[in-house]
């Protein structure tokens, strides 16, 4: 697989994602020396992945933003055939044993949306994945109405994983971000603290950016 290199600026990052607007996902694959699967049943992430190997994402598995130098995340936007997101958006694990000491300012959600590299990608599953299309990518951070309602959301959950309720939080709860269970299937399990101090294991939770969010980020942008 091809190695590009990180970007220095944020001008050349924004560059790059005109290079890659209005290309196929094929034709970045063949560019960066990777063939594309049949499908992504077997190949949740790939579509990031290779989009974050274009970009020169340096992060890899460490705790820091794709681009460590520039503190940008990457999030790609699956669409669907109407151009709208076709589902939630994934930030970052849960942890279900947190004490009730962590602020928000200090939170990875908070690190991970302080600016965000959105990057739309046609995901119409009537379209093979090698002739899906990749939209014009923008940095988005959020303004202050914006940074309120994700801080306040993210305080009431955290309420509630603190108080040992993690089992019982809905993905109805929060206005634009949400608790959502986050495994591959129903039998991987995560160590929790019950409301009464004790331990058990529940189904791994993940924080997610509401569609409907993500969606006006989207209308706002190309209004």
């Amino acid at each position: 697989m091809n190695t590009i290199k990180a970007p220095e600026t944020e001008a050349e990052l924004l560059a790059r994602c005109q290079l890659l607007a209005g290309r196929t996902l094929g034709q970045v694959a063949s560019d960066m020396g990777q063939t594309v699967p049949e499908n992504l049943q077997r190949h949740k992430g790939w579509v990031g992945q290779l989009l974050e190997a274009y970009l020169g994402a340096d992060a890899g598995n460490q705790a820091e933003p794709d681009f460590t130098d520039l503190a940008i995340e990457l999030k790609t936007l699956p669409l669907n055939a109407r151009g709208e997101p076709k589902e939630s958006t994934y930030v970052c694990t849960v942890s279900l044993t947190e004490s009730g000491s962590l602020q928000w300012q200090d939170s990875w959600v908070r690190r991970k949306l302080s600016r965000v590299l959105w990057l739309p990608v046609e995901a119409d599953a009537a379209i093979p994945l090698a002739d899906r299309y990749v939209g014009l990518g923008w940095i988005w951070q959020p303004d202050a109405e914006q940074e309120r309602q994700l801080q306040q959301d993210w305080e009431e959950l955290m309420d509630r994983v603190v108080l040992g309720e993690q089992a019982e939080i809905s993905a109805r709860e929060g206005e634009y971000l949400q608790i959502r269970p986050k495994a591959a299937h129903s039998r991987i399990m995560a160590k929790s603290l019950s409301d009464e101090g004790e331990s058990s294991l529940i189904n791994p939770k993940g924080f997610y950016l509401r569609s409907s969010f993500t969606r006006h980020l989207l209308a706002t942008q190309f209004k």
